[in-house]
């Protein structure tokens, strides 16, 4: 008597480093696993009764498809690896969430990681994706290092930098002037009539560009160097509070206060309100960023606006089309910037 093959055991049930395998979906659904394959590459050429008898397999083992193993046939992973500085500031949201839609639009999903403010970090991580071959790479900043360059030039992965602007990018960019965004900042407060000023920015290398034009042109308006008070990143509300202490007790002596992200500006609204100081009678204060706080504040916060999620979507239109075989007519994309005038100038 032919002995009946016994069931197949649940994932639960399986050694813990035994993985489901398309042979147990196959057995559970009493169907080939080429017809298993076919289902998870080709379900419309199915039929709707089979191709639920494996939806049903799938489901009860847990299997999950093995992507690379298709990916390799196809030469497509279907993913795109973005890597952002930090996961705990709220600016690149906005970024993150149109990149996931935009992509998941075209069939493709993201891959997150953060790569903190450090060369070697990034260099670490850029080093563990460009060997696992995404079909693209969404970067933040231009700066990278020598090392970081050569790699991702030789992979031959296309690659979008965003939030910044270089004459020289890698492959393709997305972005805007930091240098710009703090000049304008500035003209803007000395059309207020404000006429001492102060920076307090963050230590990454975008933030300080940032204070260095600020001061460049407080400068050329024939102004006094302002005063540069810098904190660590990533900028938080507690950093904004010390920092705007930390100037007032070097000098009383300035009207109005540049801040390199929002999050700082709330502090220094926060630290200003204990203080008794007006705003923005006797100090004004602008932020970056224009976070979803911003003009529900007391006074509520003038500030820079990034459109991050036009970042997030021309981003992805541009690896799609590379991936793709589309020609991109613009590798540089310039979204610019507006500032939000409110109460706290």
């Amino acid at each position: 008597m032919t002995e009946t093959p016994p069931p197949i055991q649940p994932p639960e049930r399986k050694r813990r480093n035994a993985s489901v395998t398309v042979n147990d979906v196959a057995l559970l659904a009493g169907i080939s696993a080429m017809t298993v394959s076919r289902a998870i590459n080709t379900p419309d050429r199915l039929p709707p009764a089979t191709l639920a008898k494996v939806q049903a397999a799938i489901a009860a083992t847990g299997y999950v498809p093995n992507l690379l193993a298709g990916g390799l046939r196809s030469n497509k992973s279907r993913l795109v690896a973005a890597l952002i500085p930090t996961l705990v500031s709220p600016v690149f949201n906005e970024t993150v969430q149109a990149l996931t839609s935009a992509l998941r639009g075209y069939g493709y999903q993201l891959m997150l990681g953060q790569s903190g403010y450090a060369e070697p970090l990034e260099d670490e991580l850029l080093g563990a994706i460009i060997g696992r071959r995404p079909d693209g790479i969404v970067l933040t900043g231009v700066v990278h290092s020598a090392e970081a360059r050569r790699r991702l030039l030789a992979s031959g992965i296309p690659v979008v930098e965003t939030w910044d602007l270089s004459p020289e990018p890698i492959d393709m960019l997305v972005g805007f002037s930091h240098s710009a965004v703090a000049e304008a900042v500035c003209r803007h407060l000395h059309a207020h009539g404000r006429r001492r000023l102060a920076v307090i920015g963050g230590d990454d290398e975008r933030a300080q560009r940032r204070s260095q034009a600020f001061v460049a042109t407080a400068l050329s308006l024939g102004l006094a160097e302002p005063w540069v008070q810098e904190v660590p990143a990533p900028t938080t509300l507690g950093s904004g509070r010390s920092a705007l202490r930390d100037l007032r007790a070097q000098s009383t002596d300035f009207d109005a206060v540049f801040c390199s992200s929002d999050m700082l500006a709330l502090g220094v609204l926060t630290e200003a309100q204990v203080l008794g100081i007006a705003v923005p009678t006797e100090l004004a204060v602008m932020g970056f960023g224009d976070l979803a706080f911003a003009r529900d504040l007391h006074p509520a916060l003038t500030t820079v606006r990034i459109d991050g999620m036009q970042i997030g979507i021309e981003a992805a239109r541009c690896i799609v089309d590379r991936v793709e075989g589309r020609a991109v007519p613009q590798r540089t994309i310039d979204i610019g910037f507006t500032i939000i005038e409110r109460a706290s100038v």
